[in-house]
């Protein structure tokens, strides 16, 4: 009984939390939620609260979490996918591959930890906050790691919103163009659409659907950086696949083809998918609560420049790519 009402105190303190970093999140999207919530957690944790939190702030940095992910594939829609897929997959694949290079040589060169290279990467290459939030338990990331990660994301979001636009138009690129590179070299679905639309409804259209083709991306990666852990974590005879497996991931895919059929109307898979958004933030504010901020401080530069060298790497990879395949 004790457990039980330890976990309702702490995940009832981190929803209280989260509500206003959710409304905030909708009325300035281009910050989102989850970037409010991890702030406002942030904040709060220079509080020494009562111990009685601690068990539900922890379970929604770890189990909130994964149920956000599963709820998020309401939004999807696999026909849309497979249409768009075709003319961007070959753009992604080496967009992911200069991202995880990228951030392997420049971890290195930082000797920043493991962890918080893959997330940063994962965030860059695949879709910002909720690729970082599907990657962290895969890895067994800290709070730390997912906080470092989370800003360094946001603040690349920030900064494409404005300047990819911009180069867009002095590069004179096509509205499908731009589309695909917005879709394939922005890190959050928010700062794809605003880039996209402010350049022209047409790009906005196209870098959205691009988008959701990326995120898909969370599938096959999160599974193979559920392999890689295992295997350098364990020594090799005690290796289980069914162990390591990121069953949440399944259930990702398994709303995602429901929402595609049809199954349940449309109405009801946006509001199932807004409630996987609140998770989102709930989880950020639970780990926001759970960061050293002040270590966070003192060491914040090396993930920002690491994040710095992926998001170059993956926008120039990007063009490069259309320019070689004539698809600006």
């Amino acid at each position: 009984m004790n457990n039980i009402r330890n976990l309702i105190s702490g995940i009832l303190f981190v929803t209280i939390i989260s509500l206003p970093a959710w409304l905030l999140g909708k009325t300035i999207p281009i910050i989102g939620g989850p970037v409010f919530g991890i702030l406002f957690g942030m904040i709060l944790s220079f509080w020494k609260r009562p111990s009685i939190l601690d068990f539900g702030i922890k379970y929604s940095s770890k189990k909130v979490l994964q149920a956000a992910i599963i709820l998020l594939g309401f939004e999807m829609n696999l026909f849309d996918v497979l249409k768009v897929g075709s003319q961007s997959v070959s753009i992604m694949i080496f967009t992911l591959t200069a991202a995880f290079m990228t951030a392997w040589f420049m971890g290195s060169y930082l000797k920043l930890a493991g962890n918080t290279s893959i997330l940063i990467a994962v965030g860059t290459a695949i879709c910002g906050g909720s690729a970082i939030a599907a990657t962290a338990p895969v890895i067994s990331a800290n709070d730390k790691d997912i906080a470092y990660s989370i800003s360094t994301i946001f603040l690349f979001n920030i900064a494409a919103v404005f300047i990819f636009p911009l180069l867009g138009h002095l590069l004179n690129m096509s509205d499908i163009g731009f589309g695909i590179w917005a879709g394939t070299a922005i890190n959050d679905t928010s700062s794809v659409v605003a880039a996209g639309y402010s350049y022209s409804p047409a790009a906005g259209e196209f870098a959205t659907i691009v988008k959701l083709t990326r995120t898909l991306m969370i599938i096959p990666i999160t599974l193979a950086l559920a392999v890689y852990s295992s295997r350098k974590s364990e020594e090799p005879n005690n290796f289980s696949f069914m162990k390591i497996f990121p069953w949440f991931v399944l259930g990702f895919l398994a709303t995602s083809i429901i929402s595609t059929i049809g199954i349940i109307s449309a109405p009801v898979c946006d509001l199932l998918g807004a409630a996987g958004k609140f998770f989102i933030t709930m989880a950020m504010t639970a780990i926001g609560l759970n960061t050293n901020t002040s270590q966070l401080i003192n060491n914040g530069i090396k993930p920002i420049l690491l994040g710095l060298s992926c998001w170059i790497a993956v926008a120039v990879v990007s063009l490069a790519i259309q320019y070689q395949f004539n698809m600006i």
